[in-house]
């Protein structure tokens, strides 16, 4: 903090130092022009702290500005992997005008919590597309439970495996995930033999590193059009983002959005 007040009183001091200097083609300054613009620049931050705050309060807004830009950008070039990609499964309305990418882990409280909030809101939308990534960084087990997910959606039963894993509450284990395998009706040798498949495993990666590049560090978060929502979504905080998604993708003329 003491460097970042530093870098702000240099700033100011710059103007300032404008100001007492006479104006000449060679603008460096001697030590004694150097120590009058030190206390002038003292004395005027003494007799005003408050531009100290509202400079920190400036660069902090720009600071935040710049990463959602930042992010955005990240998005648009990573569309593709994020609405497109064949390994993820999808939910809600397949032909819906507006995609919510969701990622999760099992072992997260938060996801848990989330989770009844999103499938609210696509129910009262009815045109809402849903992106499922699974993204385990929390435990061990989490991979497990995501790579136990994935491979029950290649016996048709994702939602029936994922739901059950969304409302088990506290942490899972291999005996636990399996047990929850087996309420959803799968075969379960299918199941642990098709839980060791590379594309399994790749899929999982890639959403790791899709989720590094688009500046996601936690979970759950949400991508909903060209912005990042981290942390939990309510049901009443889809309406607004959906339209401004929608509002978006007619303007971008998109296939899929």
């Amino acid at each position: 903090m003491v460097n970042r007040v530093a870098s702000l009183a240099l700033a100011i001091a710059l103007p300032l130092g404008a100001a007492v200097a006479p104006a000449k083609a060679d603008t460096r300054f001697d030590e004694s022009q150097k120590r009058e613009i030190r206390n002038i620049v003292r004395d005027y931050l003494i007799r005003n702290p408050e531009v100290i705050v509202e400079a920190i309060q400036e660069m902090r807004r720009r600071d935040e500005a710049a990463k959602e830009a930042a992010i955005e950008k990240a998005i648009a070039e990573n569309r593709d992997a994020l609405l497109r990609s064949a390994a993820d499964p999808v939910g809600g309305n397949r032909k819906g005008t507006a995609t919510v990418v969701e990622f999760f882990d099992y072992n997260c409280g938060w996801c848990k919590r989330a989770y009844p909030h999103m499938l609210a809101a696509v129910k009262a939308d009815g045109k809402v597309r849903i992106v499922f990534k699974e993204y385990p960084i929390l435990a061990p087990s989490s991979r497990l439970a995501a790579r136990a997910a994935l491979a029950a959606a290649r016996q048709g039963k994702y939602r029936e495996m994922h739901d059950r894993l969304m409302r088990h509450r506290g942490a899972l284990d291999e005996a636990k995930i399996m047990a929850v395998a087996a309420q959803a009706g799968l075969d379960m040798p299918k199941l642990k033999a098709d839980m060791k498949a590379r594309e399994i495993e790749a899929a999982i990666d890639a959403n790791l590193a899709l989720a590094e590049r688009i500046g996601i560090r936690g979970t759950p978060a949400f991508v909903i059009g060209s912005k990042m929502i981290p942390g939990m979504m309510r049901a009443r905080q889809y309406p607004a983002e959906l339209a401004r998604a929608r509002k978006e993708c007619a303007a971008q003329k998109a296939a899929v959005c």
